[in-house]
């Protein structure tokens, strides 16, 4: 029987031949189809036999074929065909694929093949994690568990029996319900699972192995009780209550917002430590990286709680968006992943605070979305091709995707977007679609054209808004104007006008909102309203405006648009005190630091002495001083944009100048409001850990961290004792983050004894490595390295990997360090994993992809290494991102 060329040998680099692009415009439909399959795995850790038995008809909606082109990378061992077994002369296998010449209309093709989990690095298809074995098959991971049209357009209906001996594999778990067990012999023992609804192969799931579970149950609207089981390392039994609650309050929430029940008789998830995303939400047996379950107070951060429960809703969420409705093909991802981000960022509004949500939303778009837009990889929410699909699971996608599928909310409103839902159910339940159905569906159900909105899909970059404001006296009129543009991104150098909701409000003398009448308007409609921005430039007439106004404008960020406006700095001031749209609030602030930024950077390049306006000063005294105001939101309103914002802030950037114009800011801050900073240290201690008081702990901790850059050994003294003597983590890493940059005694023994304690506790490890590769001090690239060898670190497991060396890529000071060390120590990390998991270092490697924005000499380093790689064999993942970067 001929098997089919390793996978390993699949490598490229610039001088062999270029790798196969695949577009969406030449999607075709498949050439058969698939109504039944039935798995039967005889589960060893190094050898795992795997018969499947697919009941096939030709597609009558596709053209005909004589053959059967199946995917596949494992070991072939046996092909039968209606009961026949083929010779190898009715067999072409090839490197990732095996073609079956000849067959009929309908059959029933009968495959066996053999797997070693163990030796699977990958982590995708059936591998092995500390003596269990699990499932990763998403978007491609289950032609490296049998042959099969692995694509998500193909559905049917699954059935999977599990033989694995019960001393080693108590648990065999996959997908759907539980409908048999028994003993295969004394040894041996056996467990059946049928799946009753269609599903893409992308979406099967096996765990074997030794785990325990906390089990409870839910009873859904209708009346049905639903079986919980979360199951995880018999050791982590106690962190995972948490995770329980949030699925409760996911089925819950998501009966009473959009009306959708849960549809099998149990609901699991499985942690494990080993795996390469966020989670995966197979049909019934969601498989989880243990980040996203496991929270204990003293091992899980506030955000860690908070992540757990917004993940757990995600993969929940796609019990309907996602696997009742799926992709046609994986061009149309964000179909699924940007609708249900959306309604996860929606459950998290809704758990905690919908204003601070928001902003934490729109920052971690900005951070790391509008860099992927207007970068070498820039593609649209819906991209055209692709080399590696792996890639596609970006920022744009998912982020952006979300914020495509709010717009659709903010202009229908709630209740005609849960009629667009509604319709979209109705007509796609049980089917594999496209980003074109979802919006056909919200604007049938709503009655509206939504032709233009479809640009959203199809053009990437972030648009701008340059809006002016011009007030008449004599007409009590404002008249606001507003542009619209988008840059050029790679393939793309024109673009369309696209559909643009605009919120906004006006405020007036009094700092509250003007009722808001366009001219031509019987009467006032509201506060805020929702301009449709359609054309290149268009005008809006607002009348019967008493006094010349202060606009809020993209109100709740009502669209994924960059902003441009001349608001005065005491214009901008008066928002922050006033303005009723919170998020607005948090922006008005975010302007006024970017200008001072501006113009510091400016100042520095010029060798000028830096010196803080003293009305930014004032403007933080304000906040600190409202204590009335939110802990959470003031946290959020007392921070600086970050330095990878700041650098998409400039033209060419010097990272160096950045660093030190920010460390500048932050320094004076510290020194000018000493006072204010221990004041809001003091009031916001807890005698006890309370979930909600985590807005006080933020608080409290940024407080800490700005105490300790004083040249005063009490607040380093303070953090010491917070870190040795807390009861909870989001205290102790508050501690360990206010002394990473402060080199001393305190830090010294904090950081000892943190690492001494936790280095069982593989996620806070995690923790300890982020901070070793974040630190600005001098040397850190020695500790990086350093940390390569810790007994707690493993290069092959993917949390460490991104703790540490995806941080480092983000360490703004360090890894651009202007002797190119930085960029040659990642460059060397990403050969070494792309070698073992491509999925990995592709995400890695990434950190590249903003050199054109560098200043001359930076810029030729990291050319010089991105050209180094290219040169080396690498995986399709990394090969398509490092070539992109060259290419643009």
């Amino acid at each position: 029987m001929p098997e089919p060329v390793p996978p390993s040998m699949n490598k490229v680099n610039a001088m062999s031949a270029q790798p196969e692009v695949k577009y969406r415009k030449d999607y075709n439909a498949p050439a058969f189809l698939i109504d039944r399959v039935d798995l039967t795995f005889d589960v060893e850790e190094t050898r795992t036999r795997v018969q499947s038995r697919l009941v096939m008809h030709r597609n009558p909606a596709a053209a005909p074929v004589a053959d059967l082109r199946l995917d596949g990378s494992a070991v072939l061992l046996s092909v039968v065909l209606d009961g026949e077994r083929l010779a190898e002369d009715r067999l072409r296998p090839e490197a990732e694929a095996l073609t079956v010449l000849g067959v009929p209309d309908s059959f029933i093709l009968e495959i066996e093949t053999e797997v070693d989990p163990a030796a699977n690095a990958s982590l995708m298809g059936l591998y092995a994690s500390g003596g269990n074995l699990f499932t990763q098959c998403e978007p491609e991971g289950f032609r490296k568990i049998t042959y099969y049209l692995d694509r998500p357009d193909v559905m049917a209906k699954f059935t999977t029996t599990i033989v694995a001996d019960r001393q080693k594999y108590p648990v065999l778990l996959s997908n759907g319900n539980k409908v048999g067990e028994g003993m295969v012999d004394k040894k041996r023992h056996w467990v059946k699972w049928v799946d009753p609804y269609k599903k893409p192969s992308y979406l099967f799931a096996l765990v074997a192995g030794r785990l325990v579970a906390l089990k409870d149950r839910f009873v859904t609207q209708s009346g049905r009780e639903v079986a919980l089981e979360i199951w995880t390392e018999p050791a982590d039994q106690d962190k995972v209550q948490h995770a329980m609650e949030a699925v409760k309050h996911a089925m819950k929430w998501d009966e009473e917002r959009f009306g959708l029940e849960y549809d099998l008789d149990i609901y699991m998830i499985v942690a494990v430590g080993d795996f390469n995303m966020g989670a995966m939400e197979n049909k019934g047996l969601n498989i989880f990286n243990t980040k996203y379950v496991l929270a204990r107070q003293d091992t899980a951060t506030d955000a860690d709680f908070e992540g757990v429960e917004s993940v757990i809703a995600h993969e929940y969420f796609h019990n309907w968006t996602g696997n009742r409705v799926t992709c046609r093909d994986w061009f149309q991802l964000s179909l699924k992943e940007g609708l249900t981000v959306f309604r996860d960022q929606e459950f998290s509004a809704d758990m905690t605070s919908r204003a601070v949500k928001r902003i934490e939303d729109v920052k971690h778009l900005r951070a790391l979305q509008f860099p992927e837009d207007a970068g070498p990889t820039a593609h649209p929410i819906r991209p055209d091709s692709y080399i590696e699909m792996n890639n596609f699971y970006t920022m744009t996608v998912y982020e952006k995707g979300a914020e495509v599928v709010r717009m659709y909310q903010t202009l229908l409103g709630v209740e005609g977007f849960r009629k667009g839902m509604d319709l979209y159910f109705r007509r796609h339940d049980g089917q594999a679609v496209t980003c074109d159905d979802f919006r056909a569906a919200m604007a049938d159900a709503n009655g509206v054209n939504l032709d233009q909105f479809a640009l959203w899909y199809s053009q990437a970059g972030t648009p701008v808004l340059d809006v002016t404001g011009r007030y008449s006296t004599v007409d009590r009129t404002y008249t606001l104007t507003v542009k619209q543009s988008c840059p050029a991104t790679p393939g793309q150098s024109e673009k369309q006008p696209f559909h643009i909701p605009l919120a906004l409000g006006l405020v007036g003398e009094d700092g509250r909102d003007l009722p808001l009448r366009l001219a031509g308007e019987a009467a006032a409609l509201g506060t805020t309203r929702v301009l449709d921005i359609k054309q290149a430039e268009e005008s809006f007439v607002f009348v019967d405006v008493p006094s010349e106004p202060v606009p809020s404008l993209l109100r709740g960020f009502s669209a994924p648009v960059k902003l441009n406006f001349a608001c005065r700095d005491d214009e901008l001031a008066f928002l922050m005190a006033h303005d009723s749209d919170s998020f607005n609030r948090w922006e008005a602030g975010q302007m006024l630091a970017e200008r001072v930024l501006r113009g510091l950077i400016d100042a520095a390049r010029a060798g000028q002495v830096l010196k803080l306006p003293q009305t930014f000063v004032e403007a933080f005294r304000a906040v600190l001083k409202d204590h009335a105001a939110d802990p959470a939101f003031k946290a959020l309103m007392l921070t600086l944009p970050g330095e990878g914002e700041i650098l998409e802030m400039v033209d060419v950037a010097d990272p160096g100048v950045i660093h030190t114009v920010r460390e500048a800011i932050l320094n004076e801050l510290a020194r000018a409001l000493r006072g204010e900073w221990r004041e809001a240290y003091d009031l916001n201690q807890t005698r006890e850990y309370r979930p909600q008081d985590a807005g006080k702990r933020a608080l409290k901790n940024l407080a800490l961290a700005m105490l300790c850059r004083l040249d005063d050994i009490a607040p380093a003294e303070a953090a010491r004792k917070q870190c040795m003597t807390a009861d909870n983590m989001t205290d102790q890493m508050g501690a360990m983050v206010a002394l990473r940059d402060r080199d001393g005694a305190e830090r010294q023994a904090c950081y000892a004894a943190f690492a001494e304690r936790w280095k069982d506790e593989a996620l806070v490890m995690d923790k300890y490595f982020a901070l070793v590769a974040s630190s600005q001090l001098p040397g850190t690239l020695d500790a990086v390295e350093v940390a390569l060898t810790h007994p707690s670190f493993s290069l092959r497991n993917p949390n460490k990997a991104r703790s540490l060396i995806g941080t480092f890529g983000n360490n703004m000071l360090h890894f651009h360090a202007a002797d190119g060390s930085g960029y040659r120590f990642l460059e060397a990390q990403v050969l070494a994993i792309d070698a073992f998991n491509p999925q990995v270092a592709s995400r890695i490697v990434r950190a590249f992809n903003r050199w054109k924005k560098l200043e001359p000499g930076r810029q030729a380093l990291m050319k010089a290494s991105l050209e180094r790689l290219l040169a080396a064999p690498l995986s399709r993942d990394v090969y398509e991102i490092v070539s992109k970067n060259l290419e643009a």
